[in-house]
């Protein structure tokens, strides 16, 4: 099968690409240099030309404070592209995934992991956008499979482990906010995940949403403690504060923990504790 994969320089796409490396299907990867997803037309004929099976849709406008100030460019992004995307799949009766946020859930007063049935009450135009991302795949009709994810790291790009340990090098201390709690979610797991559904040739009969994320909960603050002491930097203090010490436009969810039962269930997987995960990440990085 012949597999394209957008928004293939982001820490998603760039992990998909290694783990692919030994697949017998054919994958190819674009950005927006090859590829303006937001283009109907161009998306059309690049998918005819190219006898595209199955689209992974990794391509996002992931800046969560400036979609606030640019919500009608995150719209055509992450709004409008995936629609796009699916009916071009659609026409060819081929397979779309794409992979949505725990952004489209408010998060406010939970204590229990989110299940996909659960409400969505996005607080900012990040999730808005993502959310109507998943309403037009659906709207479209296409076979598809839509994964929400959480607390994307990896060892490409920029992120909140490389972050945190590149504010390690000048400072001896850090404050890490403690009262919004989730699941980090390493890329390799999530491409790992992608590529098994499409190897396994299980996306037909098993449309719908799915939730992803690495195993376990923790708060900012914990995650940045972890990265900090599995990367061994002794002599640096990590303090928990609480996010009104961060003023942002954006409310983020206060707990976004995801339930993986229907994926683990559905493709008979196990999924990696975080703090596993964050080891092999620090493992790459080192």
């Amino acid at each position: 099968m012949n597999i394209l994969v957008t928004g293939a320089n982001g820490q998603l796409g760039r992990s998909i690409r290694k783990e692919s490396e030994n697949s017998s299907d054919n994958y190819i990867f674009t950005d927006v240099a090859e590829l303006d997803i937001t283009d109907p037309t161009a998306v059309e004929e690049f998918v005819d030309k190219n006898d595209v099976d199955v689209i992974v849709n990794c391509a996002a406008y992931t800046n969560v404070d400036a979609a606030e100030d640019n919500e009608s460019i995150a719209l055509k992004i992450n709004g409008e592209a995936p629609g796009i995307l699916a009916r071009a799949i659609k026409k060819r009766d081929g397979s779309l995934i794409h992979v949505s946020t725990d952004y489209v859930f408010g998060g406010a007063g939970k204590n229990v992991p989110l299940s996909e049935s659960e409400p969505t009450n996005p607080t900012g135009a990040y999730g808005r956008t993502k959310l109507r991302g998943e309403e037009e795949i659906e709207k479209s009709g296409a076979s598809a499979i839509i994964l929400r994810t959480a607390w994307l790291y990896s060892d490409y790009g920029n992120n909140f482990v490389e972050k945190i340990l590149k504010l390690l090098e000048t400072r001896d201390s850090l404050k890490v906010v403690f009262d919004q709690c989730g699941t980090p979610t390493y890329a390799t797991d999530l491409a790992k995940a992608i590529v098994d559904i499409i190897s396994s040739r299980k996306i037909r009969g098993n449309e719908g949403i799915y939730h992803f994320s690495n195993e376990g909960v923790c708060s900012w603050y914990d995650f940045a403690l972890a990265a900090k002491d599995f990367a061994g930097l002794k002599g640096k203090d990590i303090f928990p504060c609480h996010s009104t010490e961060f003023p942002s436009k954006v409310v983020r969810p206060s707990y976004s923990v995801l339930d993986k039962t229907k994926y683990k269930e559905t493709f008979g997987r196990e999924i990696p504790h975080w703090s596993h995960s964050l080891q092999d990440c620090l493992r790459k990085l080192s």
